[in-house]
């Protein structure tokens, strides 16, 4: 990652002007009740939650809370929340609008939204301005995290609805910057919350956010001085031509970490091809992961056989050790045997502008694959993200894509989010023996490392209906001008970009 300290006093960096970050993905609401997506990205730096992250930590640690503790039983969480707190309009911060912020998220209810976080939640409770009490109607000892992530962001009762969201492009909340304004699609510029208490120790002043519709304007940007650093969305052909040393590229640092965003299709069972589970395993059989990674990403993702990735606690290979390596002829004998008719007729469905400019160039391949087997007839379709996530809460999409950063870095969170009446796809997934069985008894575990054989259990059974397909790992790429420092720092576990730890080394 990026090399150098660049630590500053939390006095800022002068007037060297605002830190400009690129990126390709830009939030699709600015109400935190809203939102299970990429939005988070942008409530990290403007809002504030009771816990959160400490550079290097995977573990939360008391934010807007002084402290926070579970009783013996893991089933009530109790939380002090710090003095003196103000949101930026000034606005106090006391247990009343800690309770207002989690109400609020089921009350709303957002079919895809933040809601589905808190199914241990009974209710939330007050002692008083500053102790804020987490009924929880069974044991949870991932209820931390979950507090930790932005979804649980503070918001002041009076500004925002106990039941509708804000539809404005306001933003009033407790972070380390204050939105000082927003153009949807285009920029959202963060200037320093002078009122902020918190973990954060700023070595900025000023951050401005700009959203791109591809890698390409990105990188063109970057290279002509307009932005600072890239966050999000780099194309595997930027990859690759930003890693060459030439005059193109002078100036300019391209630094890899290791990630845990995963890709995966989802098939909805209201339609009636993809609810066929022969239809599910022949693609399943046939889709080649490797030529996806290889030919569209330029080995810039790693091939993914489960829905828990690599470097998580539980990963296994389940759909490796299923289906194997590519082979249409097993596919077809899977469809042969099921009496389905070939070709069969799927329509796949992605977004033109959530995951990066390679999404369009890497369902033109899983086309061609299911295609050049015989087997399928394949019809591309697309959407930008506003309208695409509309889409998939209606259940419209016979076989969609998705792409998932977790918002905690536990496994639970690559299972939970994706099975239940009410998950984060729009499509309901029952799979009792995981949601009433495996996702509590390990919940009931403080040690993370005990809930091993709950998960492995959890992606097999995820295999046998292959409601889910995943389909690659990604790794980290920031490219940024030579003069920036931080963005070693800048990821949380959840690979949110935390904006404040970036800095110029000019400024030092």
């Amino acid at each position: 990652m990026v090399a150098g300290c660049g630590y500053l006093s939390d006095s800022g960096s002068g007037d060297q002007g605002p830190i400009v970050v690129g990126t390709t993905s830009a939030p699709s609401t600015l109400d935190p009740a809203g939102s299970w997506d990429g939005s988070w990205e942008l409530f990290r730096n403007v809002y504030q939650t009771l816990l959160a992250y400490p550079n290097g930590a995977t573990a939360p640690e008391p934010d807007a809370a002084r402290s926070c503790a579970f009783s013996a039983d893991h089933r009530t969480y109790r939380c002090e929340l710090k003095d003196g707190l103000k949101f930026s309009n000034g606005a106090k911060l006391d247990a009343e609008a800690v309770k207002h912020s989690v109400d609020r998220i089921r009350a709303i209810g957002v079919q895809t939204g933040p809601a589905g976080l808190l199914g241990s939640l009974d209710k939330v409770e007050t002692s008083g301005d500053k102790e804020v009490v987490f009924r929880l109607n069974k044991p949870d000892a991932t209820f931390p995290f979950v507090l930790a992530t932005p979804a649980l962001s503070l918001v002041p009762p009076v500004d925002y609805p106990a039941n509708s969201l804000r539809k404005d492009t306001r933003v009033i909340g407790s972070g380390p910057y204050r939105l000082d304004s927003y153009a949807q699609g285009e920029e959202a510029v963060l200037v320093r919350n002078s009122s902020y208490k918190g973990l954060a120790d700023r070595k900025n002043d000023a951050v401005t956010i700009r959203y791109f519709q591809d890698s390409a304007a990105m990188v063109k940007s970057l290279r002509e001085g307009r932005i600072d650093i890239t966050y999000q969305g780099l194309a595997a052909d930027d990859v690759v031509s930003l890693e060459t040393k030439n005059d193109e590229n002078k100036g300019l640092e391209l630094h890899e970490g290791a990630g845990s965003a995963i890709n995966y299709l989802v098939f909805n069972p209201k339609d009636p091809a993809a609810n066929d589970i022969a239809v599910r395993k022949a693609v399943a059989q046939t889709i080649d992961r490797a030529a996806i990674a290889h030919k569209v990403y330029q080995d810039t993702v790693e091939p993914l056989y489960s829905m828990v990735p690599q470097g998580f606690t539980g990963h296994t290979t389940p759909y490796f050790d299923v289906f194997g390596e590519p082979d249409p002829g097993k596919a077809k004998k899977i469809l042969d045997e099921a009496d389905v008719s070939t070709p069969v007729p799927l329509t796949l469905w992605y977004t033109t502008d959530r995951y990066g400019s390679d999404t369009g160039l890497e369902f033109k391949e899983i086309k061609a694959q299911l295609d050049g087997s015989g087997l399928f007839r394949v019809t591309l379709k697309s959407r930008p993200w506003n309208t695409y996530v509309v889409g998939y809460e209606k259940g419209e999409y016979p076989v969609f894509g998705r792409g998932w950063q977790p918002d905690f870095p536990d496994p639970d969170n690559f299972i939970a989010p994706f099975v239940g009446q009410r998950n984060a796809l729009g499509t309901p997934y029952d799979v009792k023996r995981i949601t009433d069985v495996l996702l509590p008894r390990s919940r009931e575990q403080s040690d993370r490392a005990e809930v091993v054989k709950d998960f492995q259990e959890a992606q097999r059974l995820l295999v046998e209906d292959v409601r889910l397909l995943p389909l690659w790992q990604g790794k980290q790429y920031l490219a940024a001008d030579e003069d920036i420092a931080g963005g070693e720092r800048s990821l949380d576990p959840a690979t949110i970009m935390m904006m404040w730890e970036l800095s110029r080394k000019t400024s030092w």
